[in-house]
């Protein structure tokens, strides 16, 4: 079965933010994002007349029509507002009608609004009052699935019920936040770029710049006032903003390389980080890399580099980071801090209720997320699977690489994993097989003799081999050690540098 069109309808400038909610919920919630998708008519600058033309087009496309009043009326064409003018039309073409009413019913209204509303009644639809987002979104999503259940014979699951009852429950109002601040122009527009064609599997260059503003206004990332302008949303901001810092200075990542097992005044390595959250996240573990160690092993055939610390069970804690902390502390950065023996990721704010500490070490919990938004988009950049269990992957990670699973703790108000290293016992780390990069494919390996394999086994090792070590340590004669090392030259392992005495034979540079 295809999406189902849910036609978003409101006064445009007067509910934003609430229009906002609106596609977070749908995009974010697992039942309704498999099953409808939220279409806007965003006002181009051009006159209302069309705009109505524009809106009640796009309108008779859909299949489901959710209308949301306050206080205004909005802009008069031919005696009704534009709203007006969609609700009549999805009334005639008799599509399924939900109407949401913001604020008591004392409050005053325009006249407009006031027989707009009185319209509604008189033909028998029943309106929902909200009167903040965490409302809206509940009678939003009850609507939705009443009437899936009802028409469509289509029901959640109990478990996607406890998940979207949740994540509603944990959400922030942060990123709906609609602001004059940066507009499209000012935004990251490849990194944009990469999230839409992430998100919708589809090839960067098939994508249109209108396309790719109107994904990012139904994604919640972009809004557009009465002039036609397009601006960040706060999501959009964090996401995609070239320094989002300058907005919100609290999207920082603020990371610290210590020489020991304790903070000190003087870091061996510093970094203010500043950049749209997915590139933040990459210069975080760019910064681990270069401030952690990586011994070398010799495995077959093969030289292995390896890391100190799993790579994926870093990037996972730095999404989990970037997606789930509490933004409305304007004061508190994301910290990164390297030890001798540890790594420690401190996020401002605790899990969100209903998750608790103990939930989260127990691994018995139904996913929620304070940033559905955030959370979601960082999905498509990172790959990272977003409905599940990210601390399982980090103990899995960690369990992998030799290492103990992670520490889940809180200090003054951080939510904070910790994780411990392989301190002084470096051999501990394991080597998995993602690590072996071939340096000699199998194919090519079966053709090599015993002495062969010694030879690039000490290469490995050394950096070269010369035909003296071949003569003493494989206890060959001159002949048969120069047959060895040409017969590896012949199958493009190996080249000569040097000559008379300082020959040497080394891996050849692909």
């Amino acid at each position: 079965m295809k999406k189902l069109r849910v036609f978003v309808s409101s006064v445009q400038k007067e509910l934003e933010n609430e229009r906002i909610a609106v596609l977070s919920l749908i995009n974010t919630d697992p039942f309704l994002n498999q099953h409808c998708e939220p279409i806007l008519y965003e006002l181009e600058p051009a006159l209302p007349e069309e705009s109505v033309k524009g809106c009640l087009k796009s309108l008779r496309s859909c299949d489901i029509y959710l209308v949301i009043i306050w206080k205004e009326y909005g802009h008069l064409v031919e005696g009704f507002s534009i709203t007006h003018h969609e609700y009549r039309c999805a009334k005639e073409v008799k599509m399924p009608i939900l109407v949401y009413m913001k604020g008591p019913a004392e409050l005053k209204r325009e006249s407009g609004t006031v027989g707009f509303v009185q319209e509604v009644q008189k033909d028998g639809f029943k309106y929902k009052r909200f009167g903040n987002f965490l409302e809206l979104q509940n009678e939003i999503r009850t609507s939705l699935v009443r009437l899936f259940k009802e028409k469509f014979r289509i029901k959640p699951s109990a478990d996607e019920n406890k998940i979207a009852e949740q994540t509603i429950k944990a959400t922030s109002d942060f990123e709906n936040k609609t602001l004059k601040r940066l507009a499209w122009k000012d935004l990251d527009y490849k990194l944009a770029r990469r999230l839409v064609a992430s998100a919708e599997q589809i090839e960067p260059s098939a994508i249109t710049e209108k396309e790719l503003i109107h994904k990012l206004l139904i994604r919640g990332l972009l809004w557009t006032d009465m002039d036609g302008t397009y601006y960040a949303t706060a999501a959009g901001i964090t996401l995609l903003a070239t320094d989002p810092s300058a907005v919100f200075p609290q999207c920082r990542f603020l990371a610290d390389a210590y020489r020991g097992t304790e903070m000190d005044g003087n870091p061996m390595d510093h970094e203010d980080i500043t950049e749209p959250l997915p590139k933040a996240i990459e210069k975080v573990i760019a910064f681990i890399e270069r401030n952690t160690r990586h011994p070398i092993r010799i495995v077959g055939l093969n030289r292995v580099r390896l890391d100190e610390y799993p790579t994926e069970a870093i990037r996972e804690a730095m999404v989990n980071a970037g997606a789930h902390r509490d933004y409305e502390d304007r004061g508190r950065k994301i910290l990164v801090e390297k030890f001798s023996d540890r790594i420690v990721i401190s996020s401002p704010g605790l899990p969100p209720p209903p998750l608790t500490l103990h939930k989260l070490r127990s691994g018995k919990y139904k996913p929620c997320s304070r940033n559905p938004l955030l959370a979601q988009c960082l999905s498509f950049f990172h790959r990272i699977e977003e409905r599940g269990s990210g601390f399982r992957r980090m103990r899995e990670a960690m369990i992998d690489h030799g290492l103990d699973e992670p520490e889940i703790d809180s200090y003054t108000g951080y939510f904070q994993v910790i994780f411990v290293g392989p301190g002084d016992d470096i051999d501990k780390i394991h080597v998995s097989a993602k690590d072996v990069g071939q340096v000699i494919p199998p194919s090519i390996e079966a053709k090599l003799n015993d002495r062969q394999k010694k030879i690039i086994t000490h290469i490995l090792k050394e950096g070269f081999v010369t035909s003296g070590w071949c003569v003493k340590k494989l206890k060959v004669v001159q002949n048969t050690a120069y047959r060895d090392l040409t017969g590896l030259i012949k199958l493009d392992i190996l080249e000569q540098t040097g000559k008379g005495r300082s020959t040497k034979y080394v891996f050849k540079k692909k």
